[in-house]
């Protein structure tokens, strides 16, 4: 697990995109965006969805990249708000509710 918050620490996305996903944290619901994002399967511990949440930005960012018209800028960042809760669940710094 170390080496992909490693990963993660290294990952450079545009500033702008990586401040939107930020506001967006407040409001992630894990069930609800969670799944939605992994396309209504079975909810994986954060551990696990880290990796599959790292392949899934990263697809969205060679697609930004290449300016393909597929690209969604609301799709990325729901995946990068996710990877980003995530993330913060594995490290154990999430806010309490």
């Amino acid at each position: 697990m170390t080496a992909i918050l490693e990963t993660l620490a290294v990952t450079r996305r545009p500033r702008l995109l990586v401040r939107a996903a930020r506001f967006g944290i407040e409001e992630y619901n894990r069930n609800r965006d969670l799944r939605r994002i992994l396309r209504g399967e079975t909810l994986p511990g954060p551990s696990d969805a880290l990796p599959r949440l790292i392949d899934m930005e990263a697809a969205q960012e060679d697609t930004r990249k290449r300016g393909d018209a597929a690209y969604s800028i609301a799709r990325h960042l729901e995946i990068l708000i996710a990877l980003m809760a995530e993330s913060r669940l594995v490290r154990g710094t999430a806010p309490q509710a």
